[in-house]
């Protein structure tokens, strides 16, 4: 089986696809300090409380932090005897190269982004994922990452709003109910969400009409199913769509390598 790993910014992600389908999904802090030692006794307490029962053959990391992925490494390489595939290093082969300026290093998180949208939806996508960042990326009618644009993440928003603002609370993320609010909070949660929305609606706007071609909207990331009741802001929410895009990744590798 494959333990596909998604290290972000703020919180790592691991999923067992067993060839058809994710059995569990397992989500913890991001922390670099962390050793394989630990990794492996959370993991494997996780696995017993589910009662999984995996053995796991492969492994595919993607990593916006470079500093875990040493240790990452040694936790595939020491408990599941494997040398990991790891996005963005040069022997992780992806199934159409990023057309981008020379010397241009790419996120990993969007190259398996695309990765996995492409082999759901075809091309001319441009997928948002709501992360620590906010990201558009634009995939081409082939499948080749082309660009796109950062925009800071919700959360890192609301943090900043707070932490520079000595009056202002901290407050959740969610959909208030007037856009007019009458309160601190409701103020606040209108101006984010509202804020957002607005956003996404211009930039992909922009997008479109810069590209000059139809294009379909792929929301994914822990908040685009929140953002999705706004508007119309996608054709499509996929919350699986990184993992979906490690395991096509690492299909791809696997037959590259059998030939």
């Amino acid at each position: 089986m494959l333990l596909c790993i998604d290290c972000g910014n703020t919180n790592t992600v691991f999923s067992i696809w067993d060839g058809t389908r994710f059995l569990c999904t397992l989500r913890t802090a991001t922390e670099h300090q962390r050793t394989a030692d630990q990794y492996y006794v959370w993991y494997s307490q996780l696995i017993e409380h589910y009662r999984i029962d995996a053995v796991i053959t492969d492994v595919i990391i993607s990593s916006t932090v470079p500093r875990v992925v040493f240790n990452l490494r040694v936790f595939a390489d020491r408990f599941f005897n494997t040398r990991p595939l790891v996005v963005g290093k040069p022997e992780c082969l992806l199934p159409h190269a990023p057309r981008v300026d020379v010397g241009t290093s790419i996120g990993p998180d969007r190259l398996v982004n695309t990765a996995g949208a492409y082999d759901r939806h075809g091309g001319d996508l441009i997928v948002v994922d709501f992360g620590t960042a906010t990201t558009f990326d634009v995939v081409a009618h082939d499948g080749a990452y082309v660009g796109g644009v950062i925009a800071p993440g919700v959360n890192l928003s609301l943090e900043a709003l707070h932490a520079s603002a000595a009056a202002l609370p901290h407050v959740d993320v969610t959909k208030p109910q007037a856009v007019i609010g009458t309160n601190t909070v409701a103020c606040m949660q209108s101006g984010v969400f509202w804020g957002y929305v607005g956003l996404v609606r211009g930039i992909t706007e922009r997008i479109r009409a810069e590209y000059e071609r139809p294009m379909r909207i792929v929301g994914t990331g822990g908040l685009a199913s929140l953002f999705a009741q706004g508007d119309m802001l996608f054709d499509t929410v996929e919350d699986d769509l990184t993992m979906h895009g490690l395991t096509v990744i690492h299909a791809y590798n696997k037959d590259h390598k059998a030939q």
